[in-house]
């Protein structure tokens, strides 16, 4: 045989296996990312809940629950779980000032088996006036679930 006629049949050999394959099954990684997002989703969900009952305590239960916890905001980096609490609870001193929360457009990027990062957009209507912006979520997974252990949380001006 010739080098044509053999490459010839590579060639075909190749493209049949491609055209006949079986369909491709969803990789065991990319199912486990759709329990965890929707794992994450839920603990969104729950805070967003949480917050518009005005339970900041309770909204809070989505944080890890540790010094090393991270906020990053306008004012500065609060550091700790007890300063996250005290700054949510010095700027949100009442339902009034809480609001109604809503999160919305949540972008999921996960940075290994046991951590992600979520960006998305939250709102508060509230009868002083709107305010809202973005945030990035780190979540990490803990024996108890998925917690946020770091969040940059910032205002934008609203849409004209």
């Amino acid at each position: 045989m010739t080098q044509s006629v053999i490459r010839f049949i590579l060639l075909c050999l190749g493209t049949a296996t491609l055209l006949f394959r079986p369909p491709l099954r969803m990789s065991a990684g990319a199912e486990r990312h759709d329990q965890d997002r929707s794992a994450i989703t839920q603990v969104l969900t729950t805070q967003q809940l949480n917050w518009n009952q005005g339970d900041v305590d309770a909204f809070l239960e989505g944080y890890w629950h540790a010094p090393e916890l991270t906020f990053a905001g306008s004012n500065g980096i609060a550091r700790g779980w007890d300063a996250v609490r005290a700054r949510y609870k010095k700027n949100y001193a009442d339902r009034e000032a809480m609001g109604q929360l809503d999160f919305s457009a949540l972008e999921f990027r996960f940075l290994g088996a046991d951590a992600a990062l979520v960006l998305g957009h939250w709102h508060l209507t509230r009868a002083k006036g709107e305010v809202g912006g973005v945030f990035s979520l780190v979540w990490q997974r803990f024996p108890e679930g998925w917690r946020i252990i770091h969040d940059h949380t910032s205002a934008t001006e609203p849409a004209r």
